[in-house]
């Protein structure tokens, strides 16, 4: 069977809503991420056989197939198709999935997997919010309502489960969104994400244009723990504030993979070989816990375990996600997250996926690591999980 392998990974540095990114339709948005893509990897334009964007809020600018509007905002020719993903939070990693599955099969050759969201100019939650309003109904369906006793799903009422399920006090939370901050400012001020990020104008909400945007708006160099201990929890009683959850932000990035025949056609070396991918579902309700058991079983699946992984990328939805994830397996925190994460760089939900596997391989080529592992907790209770080899 071919094998799927990672050409080159690209994305924005993220963007605060209505910060330096806001001014940016986000198809143009992820198209020029695109651009740029396929001229660094000096391929020729009209040898992509598909482009997959990851997208979660598809209403409006993000609507009506976001994937095929990206190709036609390209370079790219007409002839490139594109189509659109939704698996939550990991729509952008599932993407890069579609798209090795695609290559691994020999049906095609060399596929963009991209992703992007702008939380400035699509609110987070429209698609379903906008519709209720308008009485429309939602998307819980009796059934649904019937089977989990819910009125609706809440990754905010999961974040809380997890911490008072695993006893997670709200200075531990706070604890590990510090170090957030601080390792993302670290990685920023030693070049870590330089190779990874394209330099766009910035572009705020009014149309103005400004300096190269690059880098990451919302990592605060300066974060100390009596700032986080000053928010406010988002319910009464609560851990979880604004500042151990992951922040709001605009961003695209994408992920270019082909198989052996692509790499011929592409005259490129290759980042990183897709080793292992899958996803698995779990409780909607509690929704964030699916990377534990996902990961469990990547790991079985790919005769690996966790000790052989070098460096895993777990994204910081909630700060209590990735510490659960790392007590429940045995993680060693020193490998997770090592640039920082969701909780300073944002979360720029569909385009996070891509993202992540961006700053993944190259944080493993920097560190002359071999082998990086990525999952998501995603919305309805699901995670993806990919283990990629350095090349």
């Amino acid at each position: 069977m071919p094998q799927a392998y990672i050409v080159r990974a690209l994305r924005t540095a993220g963007g605060r809503r209505g910060g330096r990114l806001a001014g940016w339709h986000p198809v143009d948005l992820a198209a020029s991420v695109v651009d740029a893509l396929i001229e660094r990897s000096g391929a020729d334009p009209g040898c992509i056989d598909d482009v997959i964007v990851g997208c979660v809020s598809q209403a409006g600018e993000q609507s009506t197939n976001v994937g095929r509007n990206v190709v036609l905002a390209s370079s790219l020719p007409e002839t490139v198709p594109g189509t659109s993903v939704d698996r939550q939070c990991g729509s952008s990693q599932q993407a890069i999935h579609f798209a090795a599955q695609a290559v691994m099969s020999g049906t095609m050759d060399v596929v963009v997997a991209a992703g992007v969201e702008s939380m400035s100019r699509v609110p987070m939650g429209l698609p379903h919010s906008l519709p209720r309003r308008e009485g429309l109904g939602s998307y819980l369906s009796p059934r649904i309502r019937q089977r989990y006793g819910v009125d609706e799903f809440s990754q905010f009422h999961g974040a809380e489960a997890i911490a008072h399920s695993f006893g997670f006090t709200r200075e531990q939370l706070d604890a590990y969104a510090l170090q957030s901050h601080l390792r993302a400012a670290k990685a920023a001020a030693d070049g870590a994400f330089d190779a990874e990020i394209l330099a766009l104008p910035e572009r705020a909400a009014d149309g103005t244009e400004g300096p190269p945007h690059t880098r990451d708006e919302g990592v605060r160099a300066d974060a100390s723990a009596q700032a986080l201990a000053g928010l406010k929890t988002l319910r009464e009683g609560g851990v979880i504030t604004a500042g151990n959850a992951s922040q709001i932000c605009d961003g695209a990035a994408a992920v270019l993979v082909a198989n052996e025949q692509g790499l011929r056609a592409l005259g490129a070396e290759p980042l990183a070989r897709i080793h292992h991918l899958s996803v698995l579902g779990g409780d909607p309700v509690v929704m964030l816990l699916a990377p534990l058991d996902a990961t469990r079983r990547a790991l079985a699946r790919s005769g690996m375990a966790l000790r052989d992984i070098d460096l895993y990328e777990v994204n910081e939805a909630f700060a209590p996600v990735p510490l659960a994830w790392a007590r429940e397996l045995d993680a060693d925190p020193t490998r997770l997250n090592v640039h920082g994460g969701a909780i300073a760089l944002g979360h720029p939900l569909g385009a996070s996926g891509a993202r992540l596997m961006s700053t993944l391989v190259h944080a493993l080529h920097r560190r002359g690591a071999r082998y990086g592992l990525q999952t998501m907790c995603e919305g309805g209770g699901m995670a993806n999980v990919t283990i990629v080899e350095r090349l």
